[in-house]
């Protein structure tokens, strides 16, 4: 099977070594200064990255990437994060890495003052907050405590940035620096030069860091092995929830005839956990019309 061009920059490694490698920290600064938009006075000067053993090896967290941390001009320190998959706890688990580094800034007995601001940046591969009818939130989200009466923001020692992948329009081409990197990370391992609408920096950079052909054995090895990860994780996760379905609808059924009265004797015990989603719907909907097992 040949190889992509272009590396999906959402996986493991070809994040890491677009964002989070010394050769590359232009991409990185750029990328940060688009999203938060910053003016020439606050853009980020200076990128630190975490050190490999620094990284939190924990099952949850095996699918993201919290190896970025920067500060701009003030001193306000950023984390970001890459997540493929919406796992159980998410937004807790940001809150809490964000507070984490907030907190880990002074060693006991030093100066409150001395707390720098935090700003969690995170790029979602699924829809965090879909529109529901009432509320729309945009493709990129600024979050952070304000006071509820007058929305004064008194608490902006913490806040937080999400942009959310699958609400980029891709009917028209796309025309914001925001959009651009929304673009860069959805398509790119599906494009095999470089785009014109992309064709400038840091783009450029970012999509010459993500080439396939550059490459070495071990690293292409290593692409493949993420991406196997991701998949596996969202196979177990589609299983996952398909089980839970299942089990929700048993337990509709049993609940139901014990309802109508109906007795579900060891025979209707074992068709009924034989069934699967479909079957199962089909005999929720049965009994809901008829009153009786058939």
């Amino acid at each position: 099977m040949p190889r992509p061009t272009f590396a999906d920059p959402k996986t493991d490694f070809a994040f890491k070594r677009i964002f989070g490698s010394d050769e590359h920290k232009d991409v990185l600064i750029a990328f940060l200064n688009d999203v938060l938009e910053l003016d020439q006075a606050h853009r980020i000067t200076e990128v630190e990255l975490l050190a490999p053993e620094q990284r939190p090896v924990v099952d949850e967290l095996k699918l993201s990437i919290v190896d970025v941390k920067c500060t701009d001009a003030r001193g306000v320190v950023y984390v970001v994060e890459m997540q493929v998959l919406q796992v159980e706890g998410f937004e807790k688990r940001v809150v809490y890495n964000v507070a984490k580094a907030y907190v880990n800034q002074i060693a006991r007995g030093e100066l409150y003052p001395n707390l720098g601001d935090v700003v969690g940046i995170t790029i979602c591969d699924f829809e965090l907050w879909p529109d529901d009818g009432e509320r729309k939130i945009p493709m990129l989200s600024r979050w952070s405590m304000s006071e509820q009466h007058t929305r004064a923001n008194g608490l902006g020692q913490i806040r937080f940035v999400f942009l959310e992948l699958p609400k980029y329009d891709d009917s028209r081409p796309p025309q914001t620096m925001i959009e651009k990197w929304a673009y860069f990370f959805r398509e790119a391992d599906e494009l095999s030069v470089v785009p014109e609408v992309l064709a400038e920096h840091p783009f450029i950079d970012a999509f010459e860091a993500a080439r396939t052909a550059g490459f070495t054995k071990a690293e292409w090895e290593a692409y493949i092995l993420a991406g196997i990860a991701i998949q596996n994780e969202r196979g177990a996760l589609v299983v996952a929830e398909q089980r839970g379905r299942t089990q929700g609808l048993r337990q509709g059924v049993q609940s139901l005839c014990r309802a109508l009265r109906i007795e579900l004797t060891e025979e209707r015990r074992r068709e009924l956990f034989g069934l699967g989603p479909r079957e199962l719907e089909a005999l929720l909907a049965r009994l809901e019309a008829q009153g009786r097992w058939e």
